[in-house]
């Protein structure tokens, strides 16, 4: 498929496609619908069509914030195995990207005397564990160097745990410990190189269209009652406000989607940074302002809006908040003009 021509549906036709078989919505099955319509091999980014796998992203937010985390995870597999990878992908397997450490715990990647690559230890927030096939996951060889491995999910040195996940949000993709007790893994990439390559930082900016996707859906509430109730003054300003942020915040996406394309070998922390702040800023103050114009009726009464307000509050804190600021203050302090000119 060229990058150029995925096929972006429309939110009616994921509706339809997600649509749950039963009252209970379950993002591994989502999953699996999406990637059996062919949606999962999304335009990698910085290959000229950054801006629709973001749009993607930002649409499968819209519909539920569980199966963006589990899709995106997916999807974010699938690019970094391109990357860096170099191997083929088994055929109707799903994926999980699980590179996040608690403090003081450390995955070990080892050689075994048959030559073989295993792993220790165990690894938190791996979400979607219960039902995906394979796992990128980050680790530690025993020279001290940051590494990643591919591992199969369904072998006996792989535990998977029901700990590690307490909060209402975000319930729904599952993210669990897991154990690693000499599981065959395959090392991806040299030593650093998942931390090195340009496409972790295009991908870290890839989680702000997720946001993005979630709030406009949210917002989108508020738009709906505005278009069908009596002109309310208050709500009528909220819905000005939130217009205002979402516009800005879409106008700084797209502008980060191009520059990516356009240089897609440059260093794009700075970007990602940017983008994922003044996104986290505008998601919070849509949350902020269409829960207040819309009362307790939708929070109690309408279980999608419901959800996806428990759930972004937690997604959103994915972002490093006042530490990824100061490291943003500290790649504008070092550029030699401002950078603020129109």
């Amino acid at each position: 498929m060229s990058q150029h021509t995925f096929p972006l549906p429309s939110h009616a036709a994921l509706d339809t496609l997600l649509q749950p078989q039963d009252n209970a919505f379950h993002p591994i099955e989502g999953l699996r619908r999406l990637r059996d319509a062919g949606l999962e091999q999304l335009p990698l980014p910085g290959h000229g069509a950054t801006l629709r796998r973001w749009q993607m992203l930002a649409a499968i937010a819209a519909v539920d914030l569980s199966l963006l985390k589990l899709y995106e995870s997916h999807t974010d597999a699938l690019a970094i195995l391109a990357e860096i990878g170099g191997s083929g992908v088994p055929a109707g397997s799903s994926w999980g990207v699980w590179c996040a450490d608690m403090p003081g715990t450390r995955v070990r990647l080892r050689q075994t005397a048959e030559g073989r690559h295993v792993l220790d230890g165990r690894k938190a927030w791996c979400a979607g564990a219960q039902g995906l096939s394979h796992a990128l996951v980050s680790c530690w060889n025993d020279a001290g160097q940051a590494c990643l491995a591919s591992v199969a999910l369904s072998q006996p040195g792989v535990h998977l745990t029901d700990e590690g996940w307490q909060a209402v949000g975000m319930h729904a993709c599952a993210s669990v410990d897991v154990t690693f007790s000499a599981a065959r893994a395959y090392p991806v990439g040299a030593p650093g190189a998942y931390l090195q390559r340009p496409g972790f930082w295009h991908g870290n900016a890839g989680i702000a269209a997720a946001w993005y996707g979630a709030a406009c859906a949210i917002a989108g509430h508020l738009h709906a009652r505005a278009q069908h109730a009596a002109p309310d003054p208050v709500r009528l300003a909220q819905l000005g406000q939130i217009d205002c942020v979402l516009r800005a915040t879409c106008a700084l996406l797209r502008e980060g989607a191009a520059e990516i394309d356009l240089h897609p070998q440059r260093d794009a922390m700075g970007l990602a940074l940017r983008l994922r702040l003044a996104t986290e800023d505008a998601a919070t103050l849509v949350l902020h302002l269409a829960t207040r114009a819309l009362g307790a009726g939708p929070l109690c009464r309408d279980a999608r809006f419901a959800r996806l307000v428990a759930d972004l509050p937690v997604f959103l804190r994915q972002s490093h908040a006042e530490r990824d600021q100061a490291l943003l203050g500290g790649i504008v302090a070092g550029a030699e003009d401002h950078p603020w000119t129109l």
